[in-house]
Formats: structure tokens, C-alpha cells, sequence
């Protein structure tokens, strides 16, 4: 009785519970990052300009912010995470980097529907990458919802053949593959890659600052890209690379699906940007195959938690 309820018991209670809270922090973090990052496709249609010039401003007030943000955090916690640790962080910074880039073309050569359906794929994509590299191999039901996604996926896609957007789904699905990747590597190392993310931004700002100077600056009404850089994407993407340092890959992907889900609502309520019928049940296909499998994740998880705390 003395080691359940003494000195030994509480601090083995302690040592269960905290796998539960950072289980629960990281869900928090990620959920927030996905809502966040659902306002990104529509403040960028707002904004009203070429793809290489919202890029150059978005890129630049996310590093200017990031960087103000980190140096005041750093006054306050000197022991703070650098901006890149060591190579496993350039290497997210890299694909970070790219994916942005592939992610805004996608943006202007197909429609915000199949950029974001095809981006939830990166669920799928971070479970088979946590497999090959990282030993967490997929369970069954995860291979059922990888072969439904698939489908959906051919779907949306099919809709694009002969009309000019299949490069543009082909890069949102570049775009999947790169996040699902720097996920992964974050999950392997357990370092904090919150920052390095935001850092990534100089490659496809130095990319935009090529184009711009060719072809000049060009933009409406820049002040929404200033909003989509300062604020938007810094929590987002903070938050979502934060998130597979406390979960599980696939769970961090788990919340891309936010965006998903609501970007297409808020750009059919400001712009009136039809859908198509394929993309409409491509997209309730790939949903409810990845919704069906993270709640069935996550209470596998619940049931696994209830049984390391009740052993016999």
C-alpha cells in the first residue's frame, strides 16, 4: 500500500499523468494552429496580387515578426530553443521553405477546394513516413483510410484533367508530402521546431525577391497580406510545428483538416467561388475517411491511457 499511496506512489502518479498532459497541450496547440491557419487561402485572395509579389510580403512580415518575437522571448527565457537547432532543423526549415512556395502556386493554379482537400492528404503521408523512418508503423484501420483518401484524392484530381489545374494539384499534393515530411523529422528529433518554421520563410522570399524585381511589385490592397504575415501565419505554423513534439505525426496532420474544411466556406462567402460536383465528393470521401480514422485514433489513445493507469 505504502508504494501506491507514500512518496513513491505520487510520484509514479505524476509520471503517468505527464504523458497525458503533454498529450493534451499538444492536441490544444494544434488545434488552434489549424483553426488559425484556415483565414491564410482567403486573406490571400484578398489582397488582390500576383503570386509572386504576395509571396515576397507574406514571407517578409512572417520573418520580421517571428524575429521580434523570439528576441523578446529570449530577453524573458534565456534557455529558449534556438531559431534553427542544428541540421535536423535546417533540414525543416528547407521543406518548410518549399512547401510555402509550391503551396501559393497551388493557390493561383487551382481552385482553393482542391489545393486544401488535397493538403489534408498530409495525413496519410506523415503516418507511412513515421513508419518508414521513425518505426511507428500504421495500424490496420490506418491502411483502410489510406486506400479511401487515395480515392478521394483520384477524384478531385480527375475533375483537373484537360482544364489547366492539374499542376496546380499536383503542387498542393508537393506541398502535403513536404509538411508531412518536416513533421516527421520534428517527431524524430523531439526538438522544438516552433521558430525554425518560421525562419524557412527566407527561401521563398529570396525566390520572390527575384521574380518582384523582374516583373515588379503588385498588389491591391497589401494590408491583408501584412495581416496574413504578422499574425496568421506565425501562430499557425508556430503552433502546428510545435505540436509533434508532445503527438503523434499523424495527429499533428489530423488538424490540417480545419482548414480543409473551412477555407472553402470562407472563400465561397467572400468571393462566391464555385465548387465542383467531383470536388464536392472527393472531398466528402477524403473527410470522412480521415475524420473516421483520428477519432478512432484517439480513442485507441484513451483506451491505452486508461490501461497504463489501472495495471492489474
Amino acid at each position: 500500500m505504502g508504494t501506491l499511496f507514500g512518496p513513491a506512489g505520487r510520484r509514479r502518479r505524476l509520471t503517468l499523468s505527464q504523458p497525458t498532459s503533454n498529450h493534451a497541450k499538444g492536441l490544444a496547440l494544434t488545434a488552434v494552429g489549424g483553426l488559425v491557419l484556415t483565414f491564410d487561402i482567403p486573406l490571400i485572395k484578398l489582397a488582390g496580387g500576383d503570386a509572386w509579389s504576395v509571396l515576397l510580403l507574406r514571407t517578409a512580415t512572417t520573418f520580421v515578426a517571428a524575429l521580434a518575437a523570439w528576441l523578446v522571448w529570449k530577453r524573458l527565457d534565456p534557455k529558449l530553443p534556438p531559431l534553427v537547432p542544428g541540421w535536423p532543423g535546417v533540414a525543416v526549415a528547407v521543406l518548410y521553405g518549399i512547401s510555402s512556395t509550391t503551396f501559393l502556386a497551388a493557390v493561383y493554379l487551382t481552385s482553393t477546394a482542391n489545393v486544401v482537400f488535397i493538403l489534408a492528404f498530409n495525413t496519410m503521408f506523415a503516418a507511412l513516413l513515421s513508419w518508414a523512418f521513425i518505426g511507428e508503423r500504421p495500424k490496420p484501420a490506418t491502411f483502410v483510410a489510406m486506400a479511401v483518401t487515395v480515392i478521394g484524392v483520384g477524384i478531385i484530381v480527375s475533375d483537373s484533367l484537360g482544364s489547366g489545374n492539374l499542376l496546380g494539384d499536383f503542387l498542393a499534393g508537393c506541398s502535403a508530402l513536404l509538411i508531412a515530411a518536416a513533421i516527421t523529422i520534428t517527431r524524430a528529433t523531439g526538438r522544438d521546431m516552433g521558430f525554425t518554421s518560421l525562419v524557412s520563410v527566407l527561401l521563398p522570399f529570396t525566390i520572390a525577391a527575384f521574380f518582384v524585381a523582374d516583373g515588379g511589385f503588385h498588389m491591391e490592397a497589401p494590408w491583408w497580406i501584412v495581416l496574413n504575415g504578422a499574425v496568421v501565419i506565425p501562430l499557425a505554423f508556430f503552433c502546428l510545428a510545435t505540436g509533434p513534439k508532445y503527438i503523434s505525426g499523424p495527429e499533428v496532420a489530423m488538424f490540417y483538416l480545419l482548414e480543409t474544411v473551412l477555407a472553402p466556406v470562407w472563400v465561397w462567402i467572400i468571393f462566391s467561388e464555385a465548387v465542383s460536383p467531383r470536388t464536392l465528393v472527393g472531398g466528402a470521401i477524403l473527410i470522412a475517411a480521415l475524420v473516421a480514422h483520428s477519432l478512432w485514433q484517439l480513442s485507441s489513445a484513451r483506451r491505452a491511457a486508461r490501461v497504463i493507469r489501472h495495471p492489474v
